[in-house]
């Protein structure tokens, strides 16, 4: 770098981003085979390829940390991210995307969410709020709460299938063709 020139942002914020996301993964990973209180930063950084100084760097604390893992509030802002019109199109394109390029929707951590214990109930009540409920408040109509649940629950079944039992009709057509055929069932819960 010259004198003069202004530090950049890309390669190196780029690296710290890649980085946080790792750990996030691997702490999500994690937290879907463990209680919470058996997980240590340690294992966490193992899994992430990092060192446990780096998550406490980046995150502080493994409170906080975990505070992040079990909010789905970015995750639902980028989902919800469109015209209610072109939702259902936007919503599915985003599970199928998330799944192709980066090889998982922060979304399904809900599928694999304990079912005891404070951890599984906070990751319940963090989805419910922040996404279900977040979708039904921008729908109009009857049943809102029933059709924004009906239309995540499809959103969900589409990223089991691709992601997680791999379905390889889904996964071998072009995504274009698969947004086609699966929007227009999600759209209809949306704007009935």
């Amino acid at each position: 770098m010259s004198v003069g020139e202004p530090e950049s942002a890309g390669p190196g914020r780029r690296d710290a981003e890649a980085t946080k996301a790792a750990i996030l993964r691997a702490a999500r990973h994690l937290l879907a085979r463990h209680a919470h209180a058996d997980i240590t930063l340690r294992a966490v950084a193992e899994r992430a390829g990092v060192s446990p100084p780096l998550i406490m760097k980046y995150f502080g604390n493994k409170e906080t940390l975990f505070a992040r893992v079990m909010s789905f509030e970015e995750d639902a802002a980028a989902l919800l991210d469109a015209p209610l019109a072109d939702l259902g199109r936007h919503m599915v394109r985003h599970v199928l995307v998330s799944q192709s390029e980066r090889g998982a929707d922060p979304l399904l951590r809900i599928v694999f969410a304990p079912l005891q214990g404070t951890q599984g109930d906070t990751l319940r009540a963090n989805f419910r709020t922040q996404v279900s409920d977040r979708l039904a408040l921008r729908l109009d109509g009857p049943d809102a709460g029933l059709r924004a649940e009906l239309a995540v629950g499809m959103l969900l079944g589409l990223g089991v299938m691709y992601g997680i039992a791999r379905g390889g009709d889904v996964r071998a057509a072009p995504l274009d063709a698969v947004v086609a055929r699966y929007a227009p069932a999600v759209q209809a819960h949306l704007t009935p």
